[in-house]
């Protein structure tokens, strides 16, 4: 059973153990988490099965290292996005929708993470649950957590009206992140930028609708 995430980082990972991750992350998001073998992942890493055992307990653990080292990943990605774009405020409609369209952009940035995203989403109930909520904490909990302070702030300048900023954070992911990430399947099946601009667009524009003062309500 896996009994934690791994606290290497890729600049102080052994070699073989990054070929391993890599390895894994590629056949884990082509071959799903219950098809994927420790063999199949040996031979695209190009080391034997008894080195993975030599850094990995079992593929449970691996697969946690896996999602949870994409996760960081992407929310690291996500915190740089948000002070690019909400940490000073010129124009709020403007800016979030600039936002919401680079967030969006980073499921194409971090495609093969996203792949894994979609083998979780298929067979997470195959999945043991600690692994499911490791991968929760480092990637899609942590990243709507990151968002709410910046609402509030934006807020407390009059220029939001909301009273719990984590509620209004999940609505804006909802009406812009989430809904492009659902008809596209994580990337999957990429849709014209022009579609893509107009769900963020519409979202942001409905997001202000419930949430905008008088000066910002299109």
């Amino acid at each position: 059973m896996a009994t934690g995430t791994t606290t290497d980082t890729r600049r102080g990972m052994p070699e073989k153990r990054r070929a391993i991750m890599r390895a894994a992350r590629t056949v884990f998001g082509r071959e799903g988490y219950t098809r994927a073998g420790v063999d199949t992942i040996a031979l695209e890493a190009g080391v034997s099965n008894r080195t993975i055992y030599n850094h990995f307990t079992d593929k449970e653990q691996l697969f946690q290292a896996v999602a949870v080292e994409g996760a960081q990943q992407v929310t690291a990605a996500i915190a740089e996005i948000l002070e690019r774009h909400l940490r000073k405020i010129v124009d709020i409609r403007e800016d979030l929708i600039a936002f919401g369209l680079e967030r969006v952009a980073a499921v194409t940035a971090f495609s093969d993470h996203f792949a894994l995203v979609r083998t979780i989403e298929a067979e997470a109930s195959r999945i043991p649950f600690d692994v499911l909520e490791a991968w929760r904490d480092v990637g899609p909990l942590s990243a709507h957590k990151r968002l709410a302070p910046y609402l509030r702030r934006i807020a407390e300048r009059g220029l939001l009206a909301l009273d719990d900023p984590e509620r209004a954070a999940n609505h804006f992911n909802l009406l812009t992140i989430t809904d492009v990430n659902q008809r596209t399947f994580y990337g999957a099946l990429p849709l014209p930028d022009a579609e893509v601009n107009s769900i963020v667009v519409d979202g942001v524009d409905t997001f202000l609708r419930l949430y905008g003062t008088d000066s910002t309500v299109t």
